[in-house]
């Protein structure tokens, strides 16, 4: 069993576990401490529970990532985020799918664009304040299927599909009030996806030109330019990130694809894939913290999927309760906003707001 110094072998008791009431001041060899012996434990010696608060019941505002031990009930305690969910947010004053422009966050998001019953592509942008949808100036060129990034008060739009039809490379920059038509895009396309903090900076790649294309371009708040290509040519993918740190995660080539690619600022990786392939699927967040929802895995089929990235993999949680192609979508992993969408048949206003609350966990060995 080991040695065990100052004539501790009185603190090992039935099935391995530590009885700490005496106080243990020496190590003992981490093989000889059974998995249980997180549990049952009447107190924690300073040697051994050093910065970890013992409370008699779980504190009534806890912070967090705060660790405590419940005297009471004998476990160790955390304050961390749980499961996820989704909530009726205020609707869009204009139904709308097919690709929009969108961006923000869950309380300050910003659409424009897409397409509206029955068939028309719209100019109308709207602005969220984390309830109501109010209208406010439109675009110069009515377009869907376009990318976005930024802010709701400094964002881009960049390419898309208008009326003819017709790829376009247009795009606009937001300030906050109006949008204003700035340098186009060096390759026409429409479903591509964008990432980018700002009107400044930001990354457009992949879309339909046609065909297919890997295609992806830097944007320095004056011009685009043409940067390394993703590895897999493909459209109607979800983006998120940065112009420096950017993710590529589904879409469709010749079917819908589980496909996720990683920028690092100068070339695209292939990581781990989703879970469920799919086109048409929009996403919000950073290069290592992405929330991506809805979307088609096949012709005809509409899917409220939701999956987390945690920067090495994905993870299934709860679904929309409206699935949906091609939303709006604006916020982080823990508070997040899917706006608008195709359904079968026709466009939504549906809003709905996702939400990664803080909850107290017990830990265990397992």
């Amino acid at each position: 069993m080991g040695t065990i110094k100052q004539n501790r072998a009185n603190n090992i008791v039935t099935g391995g576990k530590i009885d700490a009431t005496d106080g243990l001041n020496n190590n003992v060899p981490a093989t000889n401490i059974a998995n249980a012996s997180l549990t049952n434990v009447t107190a924690y010696p300073p040697s051994a529970g050093a910065g970890v608060s013992q409370l008699a019941s779980d504190p009534p505002s806890p912070t967090e990532g705060q660790m405590w031990y419940n005297t009471t009930t004998n476990t160790l305690k955390q304050y961390a985020l749980g499961a996820g969910a989704w909530a009726t947010g205020g609707s869009l004053n204009t139904a709308r799918g097919q690709g929009v422009i969108s961006t923000g966050i869950q309380t300050d998001a910003l659409v424009a664009g897409g397409q509206i019953p029955p068939s028309a592509v719209t100019t109308e942008t709207e602005l969220y304040d984390g309830s109501t949808w109010t209208e406010v100036n439109d675009l110069n060129t009515g377009r869907t299927q376009a990318g976005s990034a930024g802010t709701q008060t400094s964002a881009l739009g960049f390419g898309g599909f208008v009326p003819g039809p017709v790829q376009t490379a247009v795009t606009e920059s937001w300030n906050g009030t109006s949008w204003t038509e700035v340098n186009d895009l060096n390759t026409a396309r429409r479903v591509l996806a964008g990432a980018g903090a700002d009107n400044t900076s930001a990354l457009g790649f992949g879309g339909f030109t046609p065909p297919n294309t890997a295609i992806t371009e830097s944007w320095n708040g004056t011009s685009w330019t043409e940067v390394n290509d993703l590895n897999t040519a493909r459209r109607g993918m979800a983006g998120s990130g940065t112009a420096t740190a950017a993710l590529s995660a589904g879409g469709e080539d010749t079917a819908a694809l589980a496909v996720t690619e990683s920028w690092n600022g100068t070339s695209w990786t292939e990581v781990s894939d989703l879970n469920n392939g799919r086109t048409a699927v929009n996403g919000t967040g950073t290069q290592t913290a992405t929330l991506i929802f809805g979307g088609s895995p096949g012709p005809g089929v509409f899917t409220g999927a939701t999956e987390e990235w945690n920067g090495t993999s994905w993870s299934e949680t709860t679904d929309l309760a409206t699935a949906r192609t091609a939303p709006g979508s604006a916020g982080t992993t823990t508070s997040a906003l899917a706006s608008g969408g195709t359904i079968a048949p026709g466009y939504i206003s549906q809003t709905e707001e996702w939400t990664k609350g803080l909850s107290v966990q017990t830990i265990t060995a397992s």
